[in-house]
């Protein structure tokens, strides 16, 4: 479907996004700190809103079918995001990155992320208009992924960065301790990197990775390049503060990985169908469209999204107030800075 959006309203939407992330970054730079859970809620009450707003505006602009599409976009986006913080979780933990400046090292996480998104949806739109059974594939990759989702864990995340560490520590002199955010530092007169190129690396890595399972799940949704970063880049916004809110009760949703799975799953078959319906394979109905595929529309995948968000969390919830676990999590637990070398002269 060729969707009518005004490129006043792309331009100035990308403008003012831009913005606000830049605004958002800047407060990271100049005061880092440890967010308090008032902070957090505020910032992620924001940024959710603020996309609320956004899918209003394309409602009024360019009708119901885009601003459907974005909403379920930017839910199917944001769980996936949500997925994110279960390895952000580990990779902080691993590398025992001081809290006070975990939120910088998230916010170069979040930047790769909309790098690493951007070059993929770039590529995702071109192969898409050349190329129809490219949605085979994606769907095949989506439901291959949906599988590791509900059957695998997160735990060989671990091991991933050890071996980079020690690739690292091999190749390049790496001090033990941080310098604040900094990523280099001179002790004993040798200029060093820190621990936070290491976090970085690996933040990138990680996001390569979720850039890869995403963009295909979103181009599921919705074809329009535009409505496809916009959802990505909502999705990303806020996700820094929502790592502070949540913080280990991520860990103990128990059924969120399924969630995301049976959506992951859902998205693939939808593009299985779809695939089916613009066929042009000559070793299928003969090169012809399969017009018994059927078309799921955007308020079903919406439907879908939300439901299977809602049961997963629900069902965790309740797994863990059966359990007897505590679902508070203290978030203003100040973590001391590392103790840094005494005869450290300065830093760059």
């Amino acid at each position: 479907m060729d969707l009518a959006l005004p490129i006043w309203f792309e331009v100035g939407s990308l403008v003012v996004l831009t913005l606000i992330l830049v605004a958002d970054l800047l407060i990271v730079y100049r005061r880092p700190h440890i967010p308090s859970v008032k902070e957090s809620s505020l910032w992620v009450t924001f940024y959710v809103v603020l996309a609320l707003i956004f899918a209003v505006l394309m409602f009024v602009f360019a009708g119901a079918e885009p601003a459907g599409q974005f909403i379920a976009g930017w839910l199917t986006e944001y769980s996936l995001s949500i997925d994110n913080l279960f390895v952000f979780i580990i990779i902080m933990a691993r590398f025992s990155v001081p809290r006070k400046y975990q939120q910088e090292a998230l916010m170069v996480g979040i930047i790769l992320a909309l790098v690493f998104r951007g070059i993929f949806i770039l590529l995702g739109a071109q192969l898409i208009s050349n190329f129809s059974w490219i949605f085979y594939i994606f769907g095949a990759f989506l439901v291959y992924t949906a599988w590791n989702q509900a059957f695998t864990g997160h735990d060989d995340e671990e091991e991933r960065e050890n071996a980079i560490l020690r690739f690292l520590r091999r190749k390049i002199a790496i001090h033990d301790q941080f310098d604040g955010g900094k990523v280099r530092t001179v002790v004993n007169g040798k200029k060093m990197f820190t621990p936070m190129i290491i976090v970085f690396i690996a933040l990138g890595t990680t996001d390569l990775v979720f850039a890869i399972d995403s963009i295909p799940a979103i181009f599921g949704i919705t074809q329009s390049p535009f409505i496809v970063f916009t959802a990505n880049l909502f999705a990303l916004m806020g996700l820094r503060q929502l790592y502070f809110l949540l913080g280990d009760l991520i860990d103990r949703l128990v059924y969120l990985k399924y969630g995301i799975a049976f959506i992951l799953a859902f998205i693939g078959v939808k593009l299985f169908f779809h695939a089916l319906h613009v066929n042009e394979l000559p070793f299928i109905n003969g090169g012809q469209h399969v017009e018994w595929a059927p078309e799921i529309s955007t308020w079903t995948s919406l439907a879908v999204i939300v439901g299977a968000m809602v049961v997963a969390v629900v069902a965790s919830l309740i797994k863990m107030k059966a359990s007897g676990e505590q679902i508070a999590v203290d978030h203003d637990e100040i973590e001391p800075d590392p103790i840094e070398p005494a005869d450290k002269k300065s830093t760059d």
